[in-house]
């Protein structure tokens, strides 16, 4: 098994409703993601995927995010703008945009700072 991992950043606010805590009033971020895919085999050329489709597959995801006050643009005008939650959000939309391919999504990471982050899979 293959497994390829790309990373994009963006650079947004957020505020998390409810916490309790400093992180309740707007503050911003350099968010870090990262996508891992699995494969199984390689293509012709030895690759298990391309690294620079991967990549641009993500950054279209991501690319809306950046420069934004999380909280006003949807999903998170609804549900909070944590990383748990962008991490959930963009492993759907980027799990769509690899239908019929042939590798599997395994994880999104998401990291809000050097120290602080998460994974989101399904399973």
């Amino acid at each position: 098994m293959y497994k390829i991992s790309v990373e994009q950043h963006f650079d947004a606010a957020h505020a998390l409703r409810g916490y309790k805590g400093k992180c309740e009033a707007l503050h911003g971020h350099r968010f870090n993601v990262v996508a891992k895919i699995e494969a199984s085999g390689l293509n012709d050329i030895g690759l298990a995927y391309d690294f620079v489709e991967l990549k641009a597959r993500l950054a279209e995801i991501v690319e809306r995010f950046d420069h934004t006050n999380l909280n006003d643009i949807p999903p998170f005008d609804k549900i909070n703008p944590s990383s748990e939650n962008i991490a959930s959000t963009v492993y759907k939309k980027l799990k769509s945009r690899l239908a019929g391919e042939k590798v599997s999504l395994a994880a999104v990471e998401v990291w809000e700072s050097p120290q602080t982050g998460v994974s989101y899979s399904p399973e």
